[in-house]
């Protein structure tokens, strides 16, 4: 089904679609005085913020990718957006009511009972359902957060977190969900919506993106099916770009998942993590998007699918594209639509980006604790080239995941025997090949004290034929100390303790160029990023 800028509802049964509206926009129908009412609108549905409220109702319209046309696919949607959205902001979603006509007046009507069916309401009739929501505060919406300045790594790494455990206990899916298949499909719904907005993706483009992008998916076929195969797809949230994440209470709360389509929100867990990465790097927060992607691969140890991610990145910027420009039609200010039109050639631009050819690089940064690796490591992963910047691989976060345990949680000392010391640097190692074997640029942060694991990185370098562009941090005893007293709740376990005993230890000769880590660290960086020519 072609795109369509709202089609009414064949059945006859909405009423004056204006009527509802002009009576969701005026406070007296929640009795709130004088009080505003907001809209906000999308290219699928219109919400009403009205006082501690917020009131959901869809756009009769219909595209290639659902048809809320008829007023019970409009009843039924709403009750399946209730239930799955409970299953990560059960506080935020209330109940969904049916907007009453009675006597020739409209008005609120009772929500419906657990079963879905309508309550006994006297002689009104439903012309419209909404979803009932507890309003929050918009500023605290990670878009809102973004736009000015309040989104920083640790919130992000806490989003990651959340954003993880749900993938963890959501229900696995197989065939005919996810796969290879299912991401050609959603190319050829893209090309059919695109033909659909001459005005503002022009055809021939659009085109050549088609035949890339479909090239991209056929290149690592294999792999996104032996991910389904692995039990990788399941019911995911679908929608994760950030003005469907808050903070509620503190804690990062995904809402308005996808609740209209099984084939969109049954997916790769990657795909959907996806959404989130391209979504911050296109909002110019590349060094978040950085330390999102190392969070997620630093817990999750999946590098071997990072072949498949540009063309998942490139795929959901050009969804966003698409979206951006169906929602044209609902937008009322022309300065809003034209400003909507150059976001959506700015998403496609992304898309053909993201598909640009990536080329391995192997930095490797060691020292000491307390002489700034992690902080560094972080500063050089965005700057380098490739799709998100380089993927940060750190032999502390490793080892936590050994334990299972989060990367803040404190181990045991036994947890840093030689033995299991080895275990780390191998599966830190194995993933760093992993991953520049998929095409990436890796940064790993490493103590690398002992000679074989300095040894270690350089041979997996000229296994590959890769220069190893290491660099070997130092700073006074007493700075080292400091630091690590200093530290704040990381993945790093070192005490002043830890850092005496290293200081104490034949680290053998060092043969890596050394760089003084004694500055603050935006020196350290600058003098980091000219030694690697950056």
């Amino acid at each position: 089904m072609s795109a369509t800028a709202g089609t009414t509802d064949p059945s006859g049964q909405t009423g004056d679609r204006e009527a509802v509206e002009t009576f969701l926009s005026d406070p007296a129908s929640y009795g709130l005085g004088d009080e505003s009412v907001e809209r906000i609108d999308t290219h699928v549905a219109t919400v009403f913020l009205a006082g501690e409220r917020a009131y959901k109702i869809k756009r009769p319209v219909a595209y290639s990718f659902l048809d809320f046309r008829t007023l019970e696919a409009r009843r039924a949607v709403l009750l399946r957006e209730l239930e799955l959205n409970r299953r990560t902001a059960p506080e935020l979603y209330l109940e969904v009511v049916p907007i009453v006509a009675d006597e020739g007046r409209l008005r609120l009507g009772r929500p419906l009972g657990p079963d879905g069916a309508p309550a006994e309401d006297g002689s009104g009739r439903p012309v419209e359902w909404a979803l009932v929501m507890r309003r929050f505060d918009q500023e605290l919406r990670f878009d809102r957060l973004a736009a000015t300045g309040r989104l920083d790594r640790p919130l992000v790494e806490r989003l990651v977190d959340a954003i993880m455990a749900v993938h963890q206990t959501a229900e696995r899916k197989g065939k005919p969900f996810g796969g290879a298949a299912y991401l050609r499909r959603v190319i050829a719904e893209n090309a059919e919506d695109f033909a659909a907005l001459p005005e503002v993706f022009p055809a021939e483009r659009v085109g050549r993106y088609g035949a890339a992008v479909g090239g991209a998916i056929a290149e690592v076929a294999a792999i996104l099916d032996a991910r389904r195969a692995g039990g990788l797809v399941r019911r995911c949230h679908g929608d994760l770009h950030l003005a469907n994440i808050v903070l509620w209470k503190g804690e990062p709360t995904l809402f308005d998942c996808i609740e209209f389509s099984e084939q969109i929100a049954n997916i790769d867990l990657l795909y959907d993590f996806a959404f989130l990465l391209m979504d911050l790097d296109c909002r110019g927060l590349r060094p978040l998007a950085s330390a999102a992607m190392a969070r997620y691969f630093g817990r999750s140890g999946q590098s071997a699918s990072l072949r498949a991610l540009p063309a998942m990145l490139s795929i959901r910027a050009s969804v966003r594209a698409k979206v951006t420009g169906l929602g044209l039609s609902a937008q009322r200010d022309p300065a809003t639509r034209e400003r909507d039109r150059t976001l959506a050639l700015d998403y496609l631009a992304a898309a053909e980006r993201y598909l640009e050819p990536s080329s391995p690089r192997l930095v490797v940064v060691g020292g000491l604790s307390g002489s700034g690796k992690s902080t560094l490591a972080r500063s050089l992963a965005p700057a380098l080239p490739g799709p998100l910047g380089a993927l940060h691989l750190r032999s502390d976060v490793v080892r936590k995941r050994l334990y299972g345990v989060a990367p803040e949680e404190r181990l045991p000392a036994d947890a840093y025997s030689r033995d299991l010391s080895r275990q780390v640097y191998e599966l830190l190692l194995a993933e760093a090949r992993m991953a520049l074997v998929a095409g990436w640029p890796v940064v790993v942060d490493a103590v690398f004290a002992r000679p074989a694991e300095r040894h270690a990185v350089e041979v997996l370098a000229a296994d590959l034929g890769l220069p190893l562009e290491a660099l070997w941090l130092e700073a006074p005893s007493a700075t080292l100390k400091a630091r690590a007293a200093g530290r704040a709740p990381d993945a790093s376990d070192a005490t002043p303790a830890v850092v005496e005993r290293q200081l104490t230890r034949d680290l053998g000769q060092i043969a890596w160029p050394r760089l003084s880590a004694e500055a603050d660290s935006e020196a350290v960086a600058a003098a980091a990023r000219k030694r690697l020519g950056l």
